[in-house]
């Protein structure tokens, strides 16, 4: 089925979704080049920016026909470039990239050809990726390797950016002259840290120049094409965009054209100057765009079908750019093309008044119309949301691809209040990536990895010794079978905790401080407040908050695994620690009735029973305890979210049976969802549940229901669904979204997969073509409980 409301935008939607992802090696040459020219003559901070601005000034430009906003990563749509100064890649890796079945890219001959003459003969040793493992103590290896956490920044840099309303308001023009006017301001001989300060900020006013030749290339572009077409609609296009091109990025944008070119163009640099996959976001898209749409259509140079057009143009250049090419565990942590690009709409103006508008709506529409992967799109329900918005929105979700996820504004603002921000600055924050809160325009708020929860009770029951990979990976806690109470296993947990978030901090801070000496973003640094006021880069903590998030996976496995062992071993004397031990060893082979009773005759999280959601809270307090408020190098705080991506399935792989009845090697629960089919009193059971976690204390939480298309048809079913995001919130629920499927299609996109390559479902914090997903991952979709009202 063609998708598009416009002529225009059927076609150039045709073009991204049957374009091939393939890697381009342009950034990764002309950044070499870069290296060569500079390094050893001039300061990091400075080398950085030099090799951007290199690469705008001679990256190969794409304008693609019939389109309105311009701007690819690659010569063509689904162009992934490489980062090899973060991540050289061997010839395997792009062997394997080439080759696999799922989530590949088309490796050329020249591209290989490239990348093994010039690549990796000047990367090999210098990536950054090998300053990372090199610095790691042997405890952190052996965690890692094992699957107890995982670490983002081994094949990207920092991420979670989102855009304020700064680039709205100036151009590259103009933030230039600001870094200009702070370096006047600098006092050599009071202030120890003027000469790093003077360079951040020289970098900074280089990387603009960048921006200001992305701009102008352009518009010389757009102008040779339309002087050589013959079609008069398409000159007058490629005149448009010229125009357009002249103004932004160099200046402020004027119309409602030049503030989505203005961003498109900063999405560009700011994920062409670093891999941030996980993302760089619009923010409030419809709140930076309205008063440009009002303005316009008052003049009557727009429409809201024009509007509406440009918009689609705009969510094409979001599906054209794959994530940046992952391999090994970074892969099994994201396995998907999508880069995590997340738009808020709706929520709350600054003046705490319902921030929904014409272009909220408009947004709304284009998501419907589109139907693609990328952007993710979710809305923003605030107490103040109208219930107009909000089930137009539902009516967009019951159609069953998952867009768009549905998230709590109050709790957001709590949220950002309880992590120390203005309230002026929460009020403008959001999520970005899958459900992680942060201030827009504001913040560095990065996720440095997933911890896995449920295999720290596994290595907590032998001892601290992993019996998959054969090898002591914990501290000695004890042994399982001499726990005389329910309360010594879980202190014996908490120290098995401790042990590992100390190791993973610590590691942490090691990365931090290799990031804020050799990767400087001076890109970055320019459109996040306040970089340039401080004079300080966004990797060494200039922007006004500074925060890390370690990401906890497996809560509902874990909760189900402690009632299972607190009710049937120590409460009710069903079975001994010893009998359940060798029950789990041998994968539950032999021990039959054991396994009955952990699966149907134990608590639940997810069925508003106390006895199970107070475990869970405890296992919630004491992830909260270990993590919250210890200190990053840069100057902030760690933080928690709960959340998966579909790491639960990597976790479930390197772990043996649980105690819950989860057989070896299968994944665990994701988010803050309770266990496939664990929850059996329906959705408002699910919702009590989650609710007694205290989502405010994050940094957001991720719960996903499923349901079949019959429950919500109909304006019974709409009422149903809004009726039960309004009731969550209210409850303090950071984030809901929906699966809507039957699960005989799932069944049969399996079998006959050809038939079927449209098909979408939602995963985690995002949506993905069911076809892209691992066999592990189909199952798990299918198996997650069908609710009904």
């Amino acid at each position: 089925m063609e998708r598009g409301t416009f002529e225009r935008t059927r076609k150039l939607r045709k073009q991204s979704v049957e374009a091939e992802p393939y890697i381009t090696i342009e950034r990764a040459r002309l950044m070499t080049e870069a290296y060569k020219m500079y390094e050893g003559s001039v300061e990091t901070p400075v080398l950085r920016a030099l090799a951007f601005k290199h690469y705008m000034e001679n990256r190969t430009l794409c304008i693609n026909d019939g389109e309105l906003i311009v701007g690819e990563k690659g010569d063509s749509p689904q162009g992934a470039p490489t980062y090899p100064e973060l991540c050289c890649h061997t010839m395997e890796d792009l062997q394997v990239m080439n080759d696999r079945e799922i989530i590949n890219f088309n490796v050329s001959e020249e591209v290989r050809k490239i990348h093994e003459e010039e690549i990796i003969p000047f990367w090999k040793g210098r990536q950054i990726r090998n300053r990372i493992v090199s610095s790691m103590d042997p405890e952190w290896v052996k965690a890692y390797e094992a699957g107890i956490f995982t670490e983002f920044m081994e094949q990207r840099a920092p991420g979670h950016t989102v855009c304020g309303d700064t680039i709205y308001k100036k151009g590259f023009a103009d933030l230039k002259k600001d870094a200009e006017n702070r370096m006047k301001e600098l006092d050599f001989i009071n202030d120890m840290e003027a000469y790093s300060k003077k360079v951040d900020l020289e970098a900074m006013m280089i990387a603009c120049d960048a921006m200001i030749i992305l701009g102008k290339r352009y518009a010389e572009k757009a102008r040779a094409l339309a002087a050589e077409e013959k079609d008069e609609a398409k000159k007058a296009d490629l005149l448009l965009i010229a125009a357009n091109c002249d103004v932004v990025p160099e200046h402020a944008p004027q119309t409602y054209h030049q503030a989505i070119q203005m961003y498109w163009f900063v999405h560009i640099g700011v994920t062409t100057e670093l891999n941030i996959w996980d993302a760089f976001s619009p923010g409030r898209l419809d709140q930076h765009l309205n008063p440009f749409y009002e303005r316009d259509v008052e003049e009557g140079s727009l429409d809201r079908e024009k509007a509406q057009e440009l918009l689609e143009c705009l969510w094409v250049k979001f599906n054209n750019q794959p994530a940046p090419p992952k391999v090994g565990i970074t892969l099994k942590e994201s396995g998907t093309y999508t880069d995590f690009a997340n738009i808020n709409t709706g929520g709350i103006r600054p003046d705490g008044q319902d921030g929904v508008n014409e272009v909220s709506y408009i947004i709304l529409d284009v998501m419907d119309e589109m139907k693609l992967l990328q952007p993710s799109s979710n809305v923003q329900i605030s107490r103040k949301t109208p219930q107009k918005f909000l089930k137009r929105a539902c009516e967009i979700s019951r159609k069953g691809w998952g867009q768009p996820a549905f998230y709590n504004t109050e709790a957001i603002v709590q949220e950002l209040l309880e992590a120390g921000k203005s309230l002026a600055d929460a009020r403008l924050g959001g999520s970005s990536g899958c459900v992680e809160t942060g201030c827009f325009g504001k913040e560095a708020y990065v996720l440095t990895g997933y911890m896995n929860l449920p295999k720290i009770l596994e290595l907590t029951l032998n001892n601290g010794y992993d019996p998959i990979s054969k090898q002591q990976l914990g501290i000695q806690t004890g042994n399982a079978k001499d726990f005389k109470s329910y309360e010594e296993l879980f202190e014996a947990f908490k120290k098995q905790l401790h042990y590992f978030i100390d190791i993973k901090v610590k590691g942490n801070c090691i990365i931090e401080a290799i990031y804020a000496k050799h990767i400087p973003a001076p890109l970055m640094s320019t459109i996040v407040d306040d970089c340039i006021a401080n004079a300080t880069d966004y990797h060494r903590g200039g922007a006004r908050y500074n925060t890390r998030y370690i990401q906890g996976v497996g809560i509902g496995t874990i909760t189900d695994c402690l009632a299972a062992i607190k009710y049937n071993v120590f409460d009710e004397n069903k079975f001994d620690m010893d009998t359940l031990l060798k029950a789990l060893s041998s994968n539950f082979e032999g021990y039959e009735a054991i396994h009955n009773m952990v699966v149907n005759k134990s608590p639940k999280y997810g069925n508003d029973d106390d006895y199970a959601d107070e475990l869970m809270n405890e296992v919630f307090t004491a992830y909260y305890n270990e993590v919250t408020g210890r200190p990053t190098v840069v100057g902030g705080k760690y933080r928690i979210n709960m959340l998966p991506t579909t790491c639960h399935v990597y976790f479930g792989e390197v772990m043996g049976a649980s105690a819950n009845g989860r057989l070896c090697g299968k994944p665990l629960s994701e988010g803050i969802s309770p266990e496939k089919g664990g929850d059996t009193n329906g959705p408002t059971a699910v919702i009590k549940s989650c609710a007694k976690m205290d989502h405010l204390k994050t940094g957001g939480t991720l719960l996903n229901q499923r349901f079949a298309p019959s429950v919500v048809q109909g304006e019974e079913g709409l009422d149903n669904m809004a009726n039960l995001i309004r009731t969550y919130f209210n409850m303090d629920g950071h984030h809901i979204q929906f699966n809507v499927f039957d699960k005989n299609v799932l069944l049969a996109a399996q079998e006959n997969p050809q038939d079927y390559k449209d098909l979408i479902v939602r995963v985690a914090g995002y949506s993905d073509h069911f076809n892209n997903l691992s066999r592990a991952l189909q199952d798990e979709i299918i198996g997650r409980t069908e609710q009904s009202f």
